[in-house]
């Protein structure tokens, strides 16, 4: 779960690594309202690994989430 007030973080849509043992050959789905965009060139796959890694970074751990939730059911 990555929080709302993280910044640097902005995606316009909603992208899927998909990926088995052989990298070379792992593609992003990029699930756009005109469709499904297919990636596979190693630049492409390479921005939205970083772009994944950035977010792993920035999302809460196990406990955070529940007290984050928590603390929006109070704020209502």
């Amino acid at each position: 779960m990555v929080p709302f007030d993280v910044d640097g973080f902005r995606i316009g849509y909603a992208p899927t690594i998909i990926g088995g043992p052989v990298p070379q050959l792992d593609t992003v789905l990029m699930d756009t309202p005109h469709g499904g965009n297919y990636l596979d060139a190693e630049a492409q796959l390479d921005r939205c690994r970083r772009g994944f890694a950035q977010v792993q970074k920035q999302a809460l751990g196990v406990v955070e989430p529940r007290d984050f939730i928590h603390s929006l059911a109070q704020q209502i």
